[in-house]
């Protein structure tokens, strides 16, 4: 609406214009008497101002016009030579992008016949006057050499990857360069080739290491290369600047957390792990009981296990709270991992579990382990009382079996064969 009513306006003022034009020509030339004499030895020529007047602009124009015709004629040989070069940019330009349009159909060959066409029109004389041709240069190559990755061409496509990367073309047209060299490490990823990925991710200026695609491609090496640790700085970085979704940024981040956890050899490394996580991380039940578990496989490494043992109840701690939130399988790991170290409970150890037994006298797991602390602690009668409840409520085959062979030496423990028999027998029958 107001570009048409600036058109108005512009067509109001051209009509005054001319209006105001046509109203002086008339005034002067209207009652205008004048005349111009022009003298051409021997002959004399008198002629009215007017047309004197209309033949001076009509002279000018005339002048003007042959002017630009010959202006025209002069510049033929140019605007020849630019259409030429327009139609071979053109062709370049349409090369490539069928190209890419192949490639990205899945039709390899086609898209590598496009491509070549553009490196060979790029490679005439005449294209060394085009303002963009290296950038040009670096696409038609890389589209090869991607092609040619498709195909499974591996020679082919370093051959034209090396051609994308000389130093004039890296000085010329940087970001081009840049994707081939993201591309490169990418091809290494995708033929399972660590060492390539790494040496082609070293030859990456700094600047493009920081960015979010090369920080994808710094997870996928690091995982190919079970470097768990770097791939977990990796991961972290990219769900810092979300370029996951919240819930596949926990999945990856929990899944390189428990290969961390399980990669651990000694219980120093296991607890440089444990410090690198965050209070979220810590309390979250399957990364807990995970570093618990390794530190107990890891209880003979260590200078004193007493105290190992003590750190895995720490670590252990905040899940008390929510216990009754732990699915089964949860719970009888939280309960195997405990028991090897019941041995060095303390009295305010044995006390706190006590009673969180007692918060939940119904939880089979939690009667188990406080009956299997109590026979640490030689309370026969208090053991043999929590076991025998345990019994009928656990369905965790290893802890079964572990119940009744606990039942067994009690009943060894009071003399009483018979019983021991019995829960011997139980014992040997759990598949």
């Amino acid at each position: 609406m107001r570009s048409r009513q600036k058109g108005a306006m512009r067509s109001v003022f051209w009509l005054l214009g001319l209006t105001a034009l046509a109203v002086a020509a008339a005034l002067l030339m209207g009652d205008n008497n004048a005349s111009v004499t022009l003298f051409w030895p021997p002959l004399r020529y008198d002629i009215s101002f007017n047309l004197f007047l209309f033949g001076g602009i009509a002279l000018f124009l005339l002048v003007h016009l042959a002017l630009r015709a010959l202006a025209l004629l002069r510049d033929l040989p140019v605007q020849a030579r630019r259409w030429r070069r327009l139609q071979a940019e053109r062709a370049v330009v349409s090369s490539i992008l069928d190209a890419l349009s192949h490639q990205l159909a899945g039709r390899f060959v086609r898209a590598q016949m496009a491509a070549r066409h553009a490196v060979e029109l790029l490679q005439q004389p005449a294209s060394a006057e085009w303002p963009r041709r290296h950038q040009w240069v670096v696409l038609a190559h890389l589209m090869v050499a991607e092609s040619a990755q498709s195909l499974q061409n591996k020679d082919q496509r370093d051959r034209f990857l090396q051609a994308a990367l000389q130093p004039d073309l890296q000085r010329n047209a940087p970001e081009a360069t840049e994707g081939a060299m993201l591309r490169a490490v990418h091809w290494a990823l995708e033929d399972r080739d660590a060492a390539g990925a790494r040496a082609r991710f070293a030859d990456l200026p700094q600047r493009t290491t920081r960015r979010i695609q090369a920080v994808r491609l710094k997870l996928r090496m690091a995982q190919l290369g079970h470097a768990t640790a770097d791939a977990l700085d990796a991961a972290r970085l990219l769900a810092k600047h979300r370029a996951f979704s919240p819930d596949a940024a926990r999945s990856v981040i929990r899944s390189l957390l428990l290969d961390a956890l399980r990669e651990a050899h000694d219980p120093a490394q296991l607890q440089k792990v444990w410090d690198g996580l965050d209070a979220a991380e810590r309390q979250t039940p399957d990364i807990a009981l995970a570093a618990a578990r390794r530190a107990s496989g890891l209880a003979a490494q260590a200078a004193d296990p007493a105290l190992l043992h003590q750190q895995i109840r720490e670590w252990l701690e905040p899940l008390w709270a929510g216990f009754d939130q732990l699915s089964s399988t949860q719970q009888h790991q939280m309960v195997t991992t405990i028991e090897p170290g019941l041995a060095s409970l303390d009295a305010p150890g044995l006390a706190a579990l006590e009673q969180r037994q007692r918060q939940r006298p119904g939880n089979a797991c939690l009667q188990y382990l406080a009956g299997q602390a109590c026979m640490q602690r030689q309370l026969w009668g208090k053991a043999a009382q929590l076991l025998g409840q345990a019994r009928h409520g656990l369905n965790d085959p290893v802890l079964l079996r572990r119940t009744w062979r606990s039942l067994a030496r009690l009943a060894e423990e009071r003399g009483d064969e018979a019983a021991a028999q019995a829960a011997w027998k139980s014992a040997a029958q759990i598949d």
